[in-house]
Order: structure tokens, then C-alpha cells, then sequence
């Protein structure tokens, strides 16, 4: 973004971080919602992962993040927003160390259908104090579970927001950003 007076700010820019399970949708999340084309580090699956990746669940899937992927979402001439998606195989968890640092918040981006996935990066942001939302990708519009069962088997705290959305539609993955900024908010006018 160019300012042609020198004496404006730069935006402001925050740091999220979009976690998950492998194959939760996080990849594309973040390229259903950033205004530039999204940097991927998708590889295919070999063979080599057969015993260590689990493909329970996501049989048709044939690639996966290996390091991060990055987009951009421009919120005002004051904000813009830097998503940083996470490899979700156990694997490259190392790397969730250092991408962690800077981040305002996190979307955790969970599948009904395999729930326990997603418990390590539950996990991750509580133990660091990181405020997080739940995103809930709804696969094929399939909601099979109310808010109080998902609330109930992730073990989440009542004040975690958690919304039930489609990863691959623009307009949902910013109102779960909508969401996760609202909810910085609220935390941060609460240590004020």
C-alpha cells in the first residue's frame, strides 16, 4: 500500500495465525479469504507418509502444508490483517513455535467428523494465552453436531467463540475473522 504523503502511518498489521487438524480446511481458508494470491508450500503426499500421516477421514485429499501458508486481507487504510495458516500433521509442529510469535490471535479450524485433531492446537493457544476462535468447516454444508456437543468434546472454555462456517466461502471465513477480531477486542478492553 503506497501513501503519496510521507507524513501518513503504515497500517497497522496483525498477526493471525489459522490452526487445525490435518485436512481441517486451512489451506484453503486462507485462499478462499486473502485479497492476494496466497502463498502455499503444498507438496503431495508420497508414500514415504504412509504410517505416519493419519488419512483417516480425508482419503481424497493428495496434498498437504509443509511449512505455512500466507495471505493478506487489507480491513481499512489503518488495518490490514496477515494470515499465516499451520501445517497440521504432528510432523511440523516444531514450526508452530515460531509462527506463533507476533500473533494477535488464531482461528482453530476444526472437522466434526475427526474432533481429535484438533485438541493439540486447543491446546497450544491455551497454554500460551493466545486468544482464539473455533471455526467449525462444515464440509458439504453438514452440520452433525450442535455448538453444546462440540463445545463438550473440545473442552472449551465459555467465553471461546465458536461458529459454524464453510472454509471454501469467502463471506464465511470473514465473518469467522470478523469473529476472532471481535473477540481481541472485547479481551482488550477487559485489561484496560
Amino acid at each position: 500500500m503506497a501513501y503519496a504523503n510521507s507524513d501518513q502511518a503504515a497500517p497497522l498489521a496483525v498477526k493471525i495465525l489459522i490452526a487445525g487438524g490435518f485436512g481441517v480446511g486451512k489451506t484453503t481458508l486462507v485462499g478462499a479469504v486473502s485479497e492476494v494470491a496466497p502463498l502455499r508450500t503444498e507438496e503431495y503426499l508420497t508414500h514415504a507418509s504412509v504410517g505416519v500421516d493419519d488419512l483417516d477421514g480425508v482419503g481424497g485429499k493428495s496434498t498437504t502444508t509443509v511449512a505455512l501458508d500466507f495471505g493478506r486481507i487489507t480491513i481499512s487504510a489503518e488495518l490490514v490483517l496477515y494470515l499465516f495458516g499451520t501445517p497440521g500433521q504432528e510432523r511440523f509442529w516444531f514450526m508452530w513455535n515460531d509462527l506463533v510469535n507476533g500473533a494477535m490471535g488464531a482461528i482453530v479450524l476444526v472437522d466434526t467428523r475427526r474432533l481429535d485433531v484438533s485438541f493439540a492446537s486447543i491446546d497450544f493457544f491455551e497454554s500460551r494465552g493466545i486468544p482464539f476462535v473455533v471455526g467449525v468447516n462444515c464440509f458439504h454444508g453438514v452440520r452433525d453436531r450442535t455448538e453444546d456437543e462440540i463445545r463438550k468434546a473440545l473442552d472449551l472454555d465459555p467465553q471461546v467463540p465458536l461458529m459454524h462456517c464453510d472454509a471454501r466461502d469467502r463471506q464465511a471465513g470473514r465473518d469467522v475473522l470478523l469473529a476472532l477480531i471481535d473477540h481481541l477486542m472485547a479481551a482488550q478492553s477487559h485489561t484496560v
